[in-house]
């Protein structure tokens, strides 16, 4: 039987309950940051870029001027570019409840069309944003009237302090694998001590793996489904070449400074102390496209009015939080739709 669509008069009033608590939810965001000064803008949808990470998939389009002729564009998939660009403007301290577009991913915790809740602090350590993510897990779950975030049966108290883990520790104790033995300052993987490792712990290895490869498999089968149970996890000190917008940890140069945040397994937020080298971050964007046109035959421009601005761009810590996620888990909604008040049509159900 086909699934009746969103504005069928039954299903939204089972929605309506958690689409009002979304708009409770933001409002309560927004008091959160206009509290402590920091400006809300509104990054353009439209970009010369929507990104350079391999597997990150964005919506084309195109302008057309008087004449017809046509200038490629693309949806944002972050507001990340054009927050720099502001910052560079001299912007100190900034949020956007931005829509964001993400091709190639739908599902119960993904839609093509979604609110992203990015923040920036100039001249703040990243460390900050930790704390940041404490207080609005614990602001949305009191503003929906729950003391849990939940997701498929497993819960989250957003009262305790979230546990802090470094992608080294989370490979040793969850997989036996001594991670940072593979991984040299500056990016340099050993993809074969990778694999040995892996296939020792008993993960698949293809041939055509590369390290990253590998490096995904590890995560998604043996570390992912031990995060954010009973507390927060923040995982962090991701390995340089899996981190490519970000700046170096000076105490280890192998490892960046990027963390994610999970609760009840579930990926929250994306933060970074942000690279700010445009010479290392045009490298970067090269490897990454050069990893795209191998694995899907096509490759996104680079924004060089973004590479200009980050040597204007002062030392900064930057977030991204999937907003529709956090609603879910402090609602009890079990499905992204559910949270979204009109959902993108889906003819291939």
């Amino acid at each position: 039987m086909t699934a009746s669509p969103w504005w069928d008069r039954d299903r939204h009033a089972d929605r309506r309950p958690f689409l009002l608590s979304r708009n409770r939810i933001k409002a309560a965001l927004r008091g959160w940051f206009a509290d402590r000064a920091f400006t809300e803008v509104e990054a353009g949808i439209l970009q010369v870029s929507p990104g350079n990470e391999a597997h990150l998939h964005g919506f084309a389009t195109q302008a057309l001027t008087i004449e017809g002729r046509a200038q490629p564009l693309y949806l944002q998939t972050s507001p990340e570019f054009a927050a720099k660009k502001l910052i560079a403007a001299g912007e100190t301290r900034i949020v956007d409840f931005a829509r964001v577009f993400r091709n190639r991913e739908r599902g119960p915790l993904h839609h093509p069309e979604f609110t992203m809740v990015e923040w920036y602090r100039v001249g703040e350590a990243y460390e900050q944003l930790m704390a940041d993510c404490a207080d609005l897990m614990r602001l949305a779950c009191a503003t929906a009237g729950r003391d849990r975030l939940t997701w498929r049966g497993h819960d989250c108290d957003p009262a305790l302090e979230p546990e802090r883990l470094t992608l080294a520790e989370a490979f040793r104790r969850h997989a036996g694998i001594d991670l940072l033995a593979t991984v040299a300052e500056g990016g340099a993987t050993d993809r074969d001590g990778l694999a040995r490792q892996a296939v020792s712990a008993g993960i698949r290895v293809s041939e055509d793996d590369t390290w990253a490869d590998i490096f995904s498999k590890v995560l998604v089968e043996r570390i992912e489904p031990h995060l954010g149970f009973g507390r927060a996890t923040i995982l962090c000190e991701y390995p340089v070449s899996e981190a490519a917008l970000a700046r170096p940890k000076a105490a280890d140069p192998r490892v960046a400074e990027r963390f994610e945040l999970y609760a009840c397994g579930v990926e929250l937020a994306n933060a970074f102390g942000e690279l700010t080298d445009p010479a290392e971050q045009r490298r970067r964007f090269t490897a990454e496209m050069a990893e795209k046109q191998r694995v899907y035959g096509e490759a996104y421009p680079i924004d060089e009015e973004l590479l200009a601005a980050l040597a204007l761009m002062p030392p900064t810590a930057g977030i991204a939080l999937g907003f529709e996620r956090l609603v879910m888990l402090a609602t009890g909604a079990r499905h992204i739709e559910e949270v979204v008040w009109t959902p993108v049509p889906n003819t291939l159900r």
